[in-house]
């Protein structure tokens, strides 16, 4: 799958992985700290998430400004990494103060300014040469596994920290004790019988009173959510020492176009357009910049009302088959058991990789089928679990995506990147299709009073929104990095990819807004608002999809 690119897209991935672990990692846990120590609702957790992700996802407009004018793109995402490891240092303190975890949160939202946008501008720098221009499509499916494979192990690691914190002090995981033990303690707990229940269910652990024990157990878990927090700058380290110790792999690509143009081997290189077609680049940007917001709005309620539907209308303990797909122990050796499975009876592989692939698949189902059978018949899970298999989609599916257009672009069918982010909104509205469905039958979040369903729906309706909106994502968010790197004009590359981030930001807050809704209708209206503005969305794309083609080609 890297064959025909440059080495520098490896460090690229790698210093990605590493930045985007620690963010999964912060950002699965995220709603679940605001509501466990400051007792927020969805709303008020809705409006600090949505203004954190507008100011991840905006300073990059920033940061692109910089690197274009100042200190170049390898200089900015640096400093941009230096700066992410104090800010998640800062938000692991101890400590309760609001203002302090917005300041962390300013700080974390500037170095990915610094870092993020620079990153994809300078891969977009690796593929201005004409033997890799036909691959720049791909680099960036590549790229974004990435930031999926970090992704995937983050939601683990922050599990593991939270219930290393609470074992020290005697518990395990229960988000019910949480929620009620903050209703209590502001005296809005009416009826105490379940939580005196879930109270005596911790194990090993003795408490004279139900204050003192939601106090000790609150406390317990967000000191566990500050551990993960800490995973996440040292992840920020692993990035650092990547980005910097392999840079001449891509030292020749990290020039901005200030930098080219007082360069005698780059001048004659550079590409001069005219006004008309930097007036028609622009237009193709912002336009497709004012439609991805609308993606992003929708597809990140994965960390704010999707998450919470994991929490209270989702079933917390699930069958053994079911538990592979929820743990590493198990998980991971059947990825490698389906990896070896591919390699074993892939027509292209060579005799000695179908016999590696053999080995790897049958020792790999074998310790899979050891683990599970370790498992108890029913076993329980943590809600913020499920953000795992977005990425673990993306790993598996970019593959498959990439060999699909390969195989169009062969027969001369490949649609245009314009029209697969059009094709990536219509296949968004048709992903919530599936949580409406779902959502049913179901009490709205006003009736439950931020409490627990008692109809529970099982994990495959989140797990099959997950993957459908994987297919939809491979369509719409690398194909719109790639699609930057191509139209933007040369003098403003870093500007415009913190552009295209910054339309991200946009979205993202429109993401936490909405939680208002989800507070005040029915969960099938709510779903149903997502679908009408993804496919309203696709619409206006393929609206003025000549437009955008042709700018593309100018």
């Amino acid at each position: 799958m890297l064959k025909n690119h440059p080495k520098g897209l490896i460090v690229a991935f790698f210093a990605n992985m590493g930045e985007r672990f620690g963010y999964y990692t912060m950002l699965s846990i995220f709603v679940f700290y605001l509501q466990a120590t400051f007792g927020f609702s969805v709303t008020k957790a809705g409006w600090v998430y949505g203004g954190f992700l507008f100011g991840i996802y905006f300073l990059p407009v920033f940061g692109g400004l910089i690197a274009d004018k100042v200190l170049g793109y390898g200089r900015t995402i640096t400093v941009g990494i230096i700066v992410l490891f104090f800010g998640y240092g800062l938000l692991a303190l101890p400590g309760k103060s609001f203002l302090f975890l917005l300041f962390s949160l300013f700080v974390i939202s500037a170095g990915t300014g610094l870092f993020k946008g620079n990153l994809q501008a300078l891969v977009g720098n690796m593929y201005d040469h004409p033997q890799y221009e036909k691959q720049r499509d791909y680099a960036f499916n590549i790229f974004y596994m990435g930031i999926n494979i970090g992704a995937f192990f983050a939601p683990s690691a922050a599990t593991a920290a939270i219930n290393w914190v609470l074992g020290k002090n005697g518990f395990f995981y229960n988000p019910k004790i949480v929620d009620l033990g903050n209703k209590f303690l502001v005296g809005k707990l009416e009826d105490t019988s379940e939580l005196s229940l879930l109270a005596k269910a911790q194990a090993g652990v003795s408490f004279t009173n139900l204050s003192g024990f939601c106090e000790k157990y609150i406390n317990s878990v967000s000191m566990g959510y500050k551990a993960a927090f800490a995973i996440a700058a040292l992840s920020m380290i692993v990035s650092f020492v990547i980005f910097v110790v392999f840079k001449k792999y891509y030292k020749d690509d990290d020039l901005s176009e200030k930098e080219k143009a007082a360069s005698e081997e780059h001048r004659d290189k550079l590409i001069e357009l005219s006004p008309k077609q930097i007036k028609d680049r622009l237009f193709a940007l912002y336009f497709v910049f004012f439609v991805v917001m609308f993606f992003w709005m929708s597809f990140h309620q994965n960390g704010l009302t999707m998450s919470v539907f994991a929490k209270n209308y989702t079933v917390d303990k699930v069958d053994n088959f079911t538990y592979i797909f929820f743990s590493l122990k198990s998980f991971l050796p059947l990825i490698l058991a389906i990896i070896g499975l591919v390699f074993l009876i892939r027509k292209a592989s060579a005799r000695v990789t179908r016999i590696i692939g053999g080995i790897l698949f049958l020792g790999a189902t074998i310790v899979t089928y050891r683990v599970v059978k370790g498992y108890d018949s029913i076993m329980p899970i943590s809600p913020q679990i499920f953000q795992q298999f977005n990425p673990i989609f993306i790993v598996f599916l970019t593959p498959v995506v990439i060999a699909f257009f390969s195989f169009l672009q062969k027969m001369n069918k490949e649609p245009s990147t314009p029209k697969k982010i059009g094709i990536g909104m219509i296949i968004t509205g048709l992903s919530f299709g599936i949580m409406l469905i779902a959502s049913i039958g179901l009490k709205s979040p006003a009736a439950l009073k931020g409490g627990i369903s008692e109809i529970l729906r099982g994990p495959y309706w989140l797990i099959g929104t997950y993957f459908s909106l994987t297919i939809a994502e491979l369509c719409l968010s690398p194909m719109g990095i790639s699609f930057v790197s191509k139209v933007a004009p040369p003098k403003y590359k870093g500007t415009m990819q913190g552009g295209w981030l910054a339309a991200t930001a946009a979205g993202n807050l429109l993401a936490g807004l909405i939680g208002y809704f989800w507070d005040k209708w029915e969960l099938w209206q709510f779903f149903g608002l997502l679908i009408v503005m993804s496919l309203l969305s696709a619409a206006l794309i393929f609206s003025v999809m000549k437009k955008l083609e042709t700018a593309s080609k100018s």
